[in-house]
C-alpha cells in the first residue's frame, strides 16, 4: 500500500518561495564579492595611493610567505597602516548591524537601534568614564591605563542601557515602540548630560580623546586594537546561527515562541548580551557611529525578507561595506585631512530613518 503523500505548496508560494532564495543567494554573492573589492580599493586609499592588483598582491605574499614580494614602502603602508584599519572597520561595521537586527528582533519592530535608542550612548557614556575617571585615579597603580579596559567599561555601559531600555518599553510582555524611542531619547539625552559634565572636567588630553568618541573615527586602528576588539565581536558574528530561529519564532510574539518550544527568556538575554558586548567593543574602538544598525537591516529586510537565517549573515556583509565605504568617503572628502566617519554615516542615515518613519507613519503607537 502506497504511503499518503504530503500536500504540494500552492504554485503561487512556491513561486514566491523559490524567488525569494533565489534573491537571497544573489545577495549573498553581490555582497560577498562587493566587500572583498571595496576592502582592496579601502587598503589602497590615502596619501599613497597603492592599486588593487598591488594590494591583491602583498595581501597573497603575506599569506604564503613569499618574502621577494613583501619589500617596499607600499608592504609597510599596507601591513601597518591601512589593513589594520580595514579590518576594524569591517568588524565594526558587521558588529553595529547585526547588533541592529538583533535589536530589531528582539523589540519586533524595525526602528530599534542601538544608536537610536540609547545603548551607543550608554556605552559612550562608560567609555568617557574610563578614559577621565580611569586615568586620573588609576594612574598611580596602572602608570598607563590598557586599551582593554575601555570595551569592559563600553560594554557594561551598553548592557545597562540594553536592560534599562528593555524593562522601560516592555509591559505584560509587549513591547511598545513609541514608549520605547521615548525611552531612548530620554536615556540619550542624559548619558549625553554626563558625558558633557566628565568633558568639563578633563584636561586637554583627555578632552582630544573624548573628541574621538564622539565623532567617531577609524584612525586609531593598530593591530593591537585589532585583537583587543576581534574577540569580543567575533563570538557575535559566530552566534548568529544559533538566534535566527529563536528571533523568528519571537516575529509570532513570545506567548506563540513559547509554545513553539522556544526558550524565549534565554534568546532575550543571549541578545542582549551580545549587542552590549558588540556595541561596547565597537564604541570603545571608534566611537559612536550612528544609523549602520538601522539602516543595513532594514535593507536587507526589505530585499530577502524577515527571516534572520539570512537576515543576520546579509547585514553582517552589509554593515561592513558600508563602514569601509564610509571610511573611503572620511578620507577622500577633506583629503589630505580626515572627515569622523560618525558625520558621514549620519548624513546617509538621518534622511533614511526620516524616510522610514514617514512611511510607517500612523504605526508608532503600538
Amino acid at each position: 500500500m502506497a504511503s499518503p503523500s504530503l500536500p504540494s505548496l500552492p504554485a503561487g508560494l512556491a513561486s514566491l518561495i523559490a524567488g525569494r532564495r533565489r534573491l537571497a543567494v544573489i545577495a549573498a554573492l553581490g555582497l560577498g564579492f562587493g566587500c572583498l573589492g571595496l576592502t582592496l580599493l579601502a587598503i589602497g586609499q590615502g596619501a599613497i595611493a597603492i592599486p588593487p592588483g598591488r594590494v591583491a598582491e602583498i595581501l597573497w605574499a603575506r599569506l604564503t610567505g613569499d618574502a621577494a614580494l613583501l619589500e617596499g614602502r607600499d608592504v609597510l603602508v599596507v601591513m601597518n597602516i591601512r589593513l589594520p584599519r580595514v579590518l576594524l572597520g569591517l568588524l565594526v561595521g558587521a558588529g553595529l548591524a547585526v547588533s541592529g537586527a538583533l535589536m530589531q528582533g528582539l523589540f519586533r519592530n524595525p526602528l530599534a537601534d542601538p544608536g537610536l535608542v540609547g545603548v551607543s550612548a550608554g556605552a559612550g557614556l562608560a567609555a568617557a568614564a574610563t578614559i577621565v575617571l580611569g586615568d586620573r585615579f588609576l594612574t598611580g597603580t596602572l602608570m598607563k591605563l590598557p586599551f582593554a579596559v575601555l570595551p569592559f567599561g563600553a560594554f557594561c555601559g551598553g548592557l545597562l542601557s540594553t536592560l534599562a531600555l528593555y524593562l522601560i518599553a516592555t509591559r505584560e510582555g509587549r513591547t511598545s515602540v513609541a514608549t520605547m524611542l521615548l525611552a531612548g531619547v530620554a536615556l540619550g539625552a542624559l548619558a549625553g548630560s554626563l558625558t558633557g559634565l566628565l568633558a568639563f572636567i578633563s584636561d586637554d588630553r583627555q578632552l582630544r580623546d573624548l573628541t574621538f568618541w564622539s565623532m567617531g573615527s577609524l584612525g586609531g586602528a593598530s593591530w593591537t586594537k585589532l585583537s583587543a576588539i576581534a574577540p569580543i565581536i567575533i563570538p557575535l558574528l559566530l552566534a548568529m546561527p544559533l538566534l535566527a530561529r529563536g528571533l523568528n519564532g519571537l516575529m509570532l510574539g513570545e506567548a506563540e515562541a513559547y509554545h513553539l518550544g522556544i526558550p524565549v527568556q534565554r534568546i532575550k538575554a543571549m541578545a542582549i548580551l551580545l549587542v552590549a558586548l558588540a556595541v561596547g567593543a565597537s564604541v570603545a574602538a571608534a566611537g559612536l557611529i550612528g544609523f549602520v544598525g538601522i539602516v543595513v537591516p532594514h535593507l536587507v529586510r526589505l530585499a530577502v525578507g524577515p527571516d534572520h537565517r539570512l537576515l543576520l549573515p546579509l547585514s553582517a556583509l552589509g554593515g561592513a561595506i558600508l563602514l569601509v565605504g564610509a571610511d573611503i568617503v572620511a578620507r577622500l572628502v577633506v583629503a589630505p585631512a580626515e572627515l569622523p566617519i560618525g558625520i558621514v554615516t549620519a548624513a546617509i542615515g538621518a534622511p533614511f530613518f526620516l524616510w522610514l518613519l514617514l512611511r510607517r507613519s500612523g504605526s508608532l503607537d503600538g
